[in-house]
């Protein structure tokens, strides 16, 4: 029968199916389970804690020491976001202290955050309603019109104070621009985030830089810089002048990083105001971190929330720049003057939109002195309340009727027409001769001459009793 005739066929070869590995536990989502496990236990009271679960919390002691100190990191974060504002008093005392500091500084450079704008409409970062803050928190941010932004008391104060050769620097973390359109000048400035009122090209060599009476950034994004609008030179595109996060900037100005670090070199005195110094505190040759301790500038912070540095500031008070820069001036005895859109250099720098470019622009622009009192006028004209006319006759009736009773007299001549007006008549009567000379008068009446008349070139007297009634003077 062949040669497998009687035994049953079997491959010795067959491909076994191998068993599925059983599944083991991954060590992370054990330690995950856990974790949860305690955090829920320990968030109830001890006395509501059964025996298993007391069991399970001192069998995982690392575990609890872990939640702890997660707990401890959320609890110091939530208070050191919160803003915090010394009493009055004590904010005079230590503006006393500044103010000395300020007047025994040799080389006195300032930091500035988004903390010094809040009072000119623009929103902070990371205060309890900035942008970050409310992002987080899943609100909405709201819209906030820029170009309504003025320059602070903040912004002029330092203003005068560089004017006085007492401040030497300013280094700014705001792109609103402020400081610059405070007066004060581009060399003793250093936007590090760019400004918004300036875009460059960075094609021609030195970069050529466009003052504008708008946002430039209307239309760029992080990594993406072009405005849609060209170089009047040499016709590349050109580039908004903000650094986003994440990004180097590599412009000359109005980044000014050579002058930053030059400036900060030569400081004794570094003065905070309105900044976390959460960005700032990354560069550290903005903070000479390469002496030693003892030779570093004195620091100074004015800022309603904690900062990195607080620890090593020599003053930090808690509260609004403006009124503790209102304190210092004070002691200082110097008047600070007020902001004036006829002194600010952007309309005299700013470089107008050809009609080509036009409608790479949406945004709200500045506007000149003169322009606001035009439309403050305007406002005006257009609040002032008008006449509406009289719908119902039987209303006007009644008020002409109120008007005084006027008698007139006239005597007819032949050659002219004399009116005379006895009683009391109000500008808004009418010139009665005027009419005798347009259209007969039906009221008037003629006595007619007999021969028997002695006054041969006497003339008639006709006398004329009746109202006038709402007639304008023409």
């Amino acid at each position: 029968m062949g040669k497998f005739e009687g035994k049953p066929y079997v491959q010795d070869n067959y491909p076994t199916r191998r068993k599925a590995a059983q599944p083991q536990e991954c060590e992370k989502k054990k330690k995950r389970d856990s974790l949860r496990k305690v955090s829920k236990i320990l968030q109830k009271c001890e006395t509501l804690r059964t025996a298993e679960e007391t069991r399970l919390l001192e069998s995982c002691t690392e575990a609890v020491k872990e939640i702890s100190q997660r707990r401890e990191k959320v609890q110091l974060y939530k208070e050191r976001i919160q803003e915090k504002e010394d009493p009055p008093d004590v904010i005079e005392t230590k503006a006393k202290k500044l103010a000395e500091a300020i007047t025994r500084a040799r080389h006195l450079i300032c930091y500035t955050g988004a903390g010094i704008s809040t009072s000119a409409r623009i929103p902070d970062y990371r205060g309890s309603n900035g942008i970050w803050t409310l992002l987080a928190q899943g609100k909405d941010i709201g819209k906030h019109d820029l170009s309504l932004a003025e320059p602070t008391f903040t912004h002029m104060a330092l203003y005068e104070l560089h004017r006085r050769k007492m401040l030497r620097f300013v280094v700014s973390q705001n792109c609103d621009g402020l400081h610059l359109r405070s007066g004060l000048p581009r060399n003793s400035l250093s936007e590090v985030h760019g400004n918004m009122y300036i875009e460059a090209c960075k094609n021609c060599k030195p970069n050529v830089e466009y003052w504008r009476l708008f946002d430039t950034t209307e239309l760029t994004a992080r990594y993406n810089h072009k405005t849609m609008r060209r170089c009047h030179i040499c016709g590349k595109p050109l580039v908004d002048t903000i650094v986003h996060f994440g990004e180097r900037g590599c412009l000359r100005w109005p980044l000014n990083w050579a002058g930053a670090c030059a400036q900060s070199e030569k400081a004794d005195v570094i003065l905070c105001l309105g900044s976390s110094l959460k960005v700032l505190k990354k560069y550290s040759w903005l903070w000479a971190m390469d002496r030693p301790a003892k030779k570093r500038p004195k620091l100074y912070i004015v800022n309603l929330q904690w900062t990195p540095k607080d620890s090593v500031a020599a003053l930090k008070i808690n509260g609004k720049c403006d009124q503790v820069m209102m304190l210092v001036m004070k002691q200082l005895n110097i008047v600070v003057p007020d902001y004036k859109r006829l002194k600010d250099p952007i309309f005299a720098h700013a470089s107008l939109l050809s009609s080509l470019e036009l409608h790479t622009v949406s945004q709200p622009m500045l506007k000149s002195q003169n322009e606001l009192e035009c439309s403050e006028t305007t406002l005006e004209d257009e609040k002032k309340p008008f006449e509406e006319p009289f719908e119902d006759s039987q209303e006007a009736l009644d008020l002409s009727s109120e008007r005084p009773v006027v008698e007139v007299e006239v005597k007819v001549e032949p050659s002219d027409v004399k009116v005379e007006v006895k009683g009391e008549i109000n500008a808004e009567s009418v010139d009665v001769k005027d009419e005798l000379k347009a259209e007969e008068s039906p009221g008037v009446k003629e006595e007619p001459k007999t021969e028997n008349s002695g006054a041969k070139d006497e003339p008639a007297e006709v006398k004329l009793e009746g109202e006038v009634k709402n007639k304008e003077i023409k």
